[in-house]
């Protein structure tokens, strides 16, 4: 079990690294955010140190499970307001938008996922 917590954990790491940085120096889509979703940069800002923290949270979970359990299931509900905030913008009534704002969805699951299979793991 916990080969398959460790896989999950990296990789939604990668992901969250990916997506944070970004936003953190307010570069990439952190424009699309600013003008589709009507978030400021400090916001903005605040959700890349968010999945940022969650990146160190799940690395350093793999070695002590309880802080990686937590970092899972936080970074779980920062996807559950994403998701929040595509229903707020009409991206899922809008099929030119929908599949890009499925990934929250998808990773919500995998990270509920990671923060189950930490758990049974311990």
């Amino acid at each position: 079990m916990y080969i398959a917590a460790a896989i999950l954990s990296i990789v939604l790491a990668a992901v969250a690294l990916v997506a944070g940085a970004p936003k953190v120096v307010l570069k990439g889509p952190s424009a699309q955010l600013q003008s589709h979703m009507s978030l400021g940069p400090g916001l903005i800002r605040f959700i890349g140190l968010a999945e940022v923290a969650a990146t160190v949270g799940l690395i350093i979970g793999l070695f002590w499970q309880p802080l990686g359990i937590a970092a899972a299931v936080a970074f779980a509900v920062l996807l559950i307001g994403a998701v929040g905030f595509h229903v707020k913008a009409g991206d899922y009534a809008n099929p030119a938008t929908r599949n890009h704002s499925m990934t929250p969805i998808v990773l919500a699951v995998v990270s509920v996922a990671a923060a189950v299979t930490l758990t049974l793991a311990m």
